[in-house]
């Protein structure tokens, strides 16, 4: 609770006391009308001035001229008629609990979101010849190398230079697992360094690194508005200055008629009281914004309450195979010597001094799988051959390392292989020696993933990739995927989405994606979702949701926690309109007194406030 929220409720305490102790003092006229003053103005001060403000800046058709002029007109039937003063106090008081209410669950979203993105640094350590100096972050320039200690947040991305630790990233991913680190890894800004301490050499600028960025997106989540908060706001607007017509039709029309002014002006006060969309204007962008802090929690960044909405409708999941369902880091599974001259070392070994050079992920699982680069053989005159793969000499024999199209170049029959992978061929000399074969194992969650996405109530799951018709098969089969298409270059995989869109009948369709590669697919599905994108630039600007980390599982969390949100939303609409509706037809048929009008303001914004906080909570 900040120092705001309880000197309000302070008032509140001592109005309610006041009001409670006037029951019981017996005094009338004048200082009746003081002493019952006091507790008005006390809990109702702010409104009135509000109102005021408003009138001075014609914006006066708000919440706080319809409760000052429900208040003060209590007060003025009050002193016609029997001066019970009490029903314009309580309406006033009511007001201000239920404001209370919403700010207290305002506040609680927001601390629930700051302590979850608690990864702005304070300060960065930077070493002197004076021992460590504490700068400001925004100060430290690219290259410099700054020292973490155990305990303290790592302001700026970069690379470890020296030292080796456990990080703690269950802010920016809702992964408690740590993760080990050592020299030469990178780090991102916002991980919390726990035991070991490390010297990190900044790779960006404070205002680029992952921390900064994903700040930026979640403060900047509030502005992106939802339809159903674009509607409640025009609704508002054109809402307000109907009841208050109705309001004042209903304290003139009749009595002109019957000669009744009192019944009829009190009728009249009845109808704004309850006439009041407090709950409306309230609950529902409290709903969504809540609904990003609960997803927040769980490492899943939605960029606004827009793209809330919209995942809460995705009828159809469209996914990049390559680091979204499969691990995206390729593995030798199998080496076949076709050539007696070479038995499977052999072949690893020539391969791997072959790939030596290359950053292609084939090129480091064959050194990975051979990692002693470091003997005796002496690897030159190395060429990469596009759309083919490698040449090079190696200890004075032209070893070629590519696909069959080069075999067949290269004059070498290549041999086919049974097991379904990346096969990777090598001849030494013109002759076929043999073939690795390498191979993208499907996550561990991958299965689940899909089957969770249609419990979620998605109707269609796709895969595009660019992988092998065989690969494609294998991966979608293992997956119950009865839909993909395989062997697609990044211009294909447009043209594909671009056809499921167009047969896309209801529903929205979202794309999954690492958000880099993908990027021109992520901005044309009607939601992009980018997997794993922990310390990726590329996937926080391209995707419209940032899942942290790569768990396949978060996507059909992310369509849970959006069709809750969605869910509360409906219902408080439907809630509050339904009372109001009921109480305003009550109230302008006397059948509803001001206490019956302070439960359809007041009592249904609480209820509502309270309805929307369980968006915070994400669901099972």
């Amino acid at each position: 609770m900040n120092a705001k929220q309880r000197r309000n409720l302070i008032r509140i305490l001592i109005a309610a006391s006041l009001l409670i102790a006037l029951n019981f003092v017996d005094v009338s006229g004048g200082a009746r009308f003081v002493l019952y003053l006091v507790p008005y103005v006390v809990v109702g001060y702010d409104i009135v001035l509000k109102a005021a403000y408003g009138l001075k800046n014609r914006r006066p058709l708000d919440e706080s001229l319809l409760m000052t002029i429900a208040t003060l007109g209590a007060f003025a039937l009050a002193i016609y008629e029997d001066g019970d003063y009490t029903e314009a106090i309580a309406v006033m008081l009511f007001y201000q609990i239920g404001e209370w209410f919403q700010s207290y669950a305002v506040g609680r979203s927001r601390k629930n979101i700051s302590e979850l993105m608690d990864i702005r640094p304070d300060y960065a350590n930077v070493e002197t010849d004076d021992g460590l100096e504490q700068v400001d972050p925004d100060e430290v320039e690219v290259g410099t190398v700054i020292v973490v200690q155990p305990g303290e947040k790592i302001p700026i991305d970069g690379v470890i230079v020296e030292g080796n630790s456990t990080l703690n990233t269950v802010a920016l991913t809702g992964e408690s697992l740590p993760r080990e680190v050592s020299a030469g890894a990178e780090v991102i800004s916002g991980c919390i360094n726990l035991n070991g301490v490390l010297k990190i050499r900044t790779t960006k600028e404070f205002g680029d690194s992952t921390a900064s960025k994903i700040l930026e997106l979640v403060e900047d989540a509030s502005s992106r508005k939802s339809k159903s908060e674009d509607f409640i706001a025009k609704f508002a607007r054109v809402y307000t200055p109907v009841v208050v017509a109705c309001a004042v039709a209903l304290a003139v029309i009749p009595p002109l008629i019957s000669g009744d002014w009192s019944t009829w002006l009190y009728r009249a006060l009845i109808f704004l009281v309850i006439s009041c969309p407090c709950a409306l204007v309230i609950s529902i962008p409290l709903s969504f914004f809540a609904g990003i802090g609960g997803a927040s929690r769980e490492g899943i960044l939605i960029k606004g309450s827009n793209f809330l909405e919209t995942l809460a409708n995705v009828k159809t999941v469209v996914m990049d195979k390559t680091g979204t369902l499969t691990q995206g880091s390729f593995d030798v599974d199998a080496v076949h010597s076709k050539n007696l001259n070479f038995d499977a070392e052999k072949l690893l070994h020539l391969a791997a001094h072959v790939e030596r050079y290359s950053t292609h992920p084939i090129a480091n699982s064959l050194r990975k799988a051979y990692p002693d680069e470091r003997d005796d053989c002496t690897v030159e005159a190395v060429e990469e051959i596009a759309g083919r793969g490698i040449r090079a000499k190696v200890n004075g024999q032209i070893v070629c390392v590519g696909n069959e199209k080069f075999m067949a170049d290269v004059g070498a029959k290549s041999v086919h292989c049974h097991k379904v992978g990346t096969v990777i061929h090598i001849a030494v000399d013109g002759q076929y020696a043999g073939h690795v074969v390498i191979s993208d194992a499907v996550k561990p969650h991958a299965r689940q993933a899909v089957d969770d996405m249609k419990s979620a109530g998605v109707e269609s799951v796709f895969i595009l990739t660019g992988d092998s018709e065989k690969i494609a098969s294998k991966v979608a089969d293992e997956l119950g995927i009865k839909n993909y298409r395989s062997e697609l270059l990044p211009a294909d995989k447009v043209a594909e989405f671009e056809k499921i869109l167009s047969a896309q009948t209801g529903g929205k369709v979202a794309f999954v994606g690492d958000g880099i590669n993908d990027a021109p697919v992520l901005g044309r599905a009607d939601v992009g979702i980018a997997m794993g994108a922990l310390g990726s630039d590329a996937a926080i600007e391209a995707a419209d949701v940032v899942l942290m980390d790569d768990d396949p599982l978060k996507i059909s969390r992310a369509i849970k926690i959006s069709r809750k949100c969605l869910g509360i939303v409906k219902q408080n609409i439907c809630f509050a309109v339904g009372v109001k509706v009921l109480c305003l037809i009550l109230g302008a048929a006397g059948l509803a007194n001001m206490w019956a009008a302070i439960f359809a303001d007041v009592g249904v914004m609480i209820l509502a406030v309270l309805n929307a906080m369980r968006t915070l909570i994400a669901p099972k």
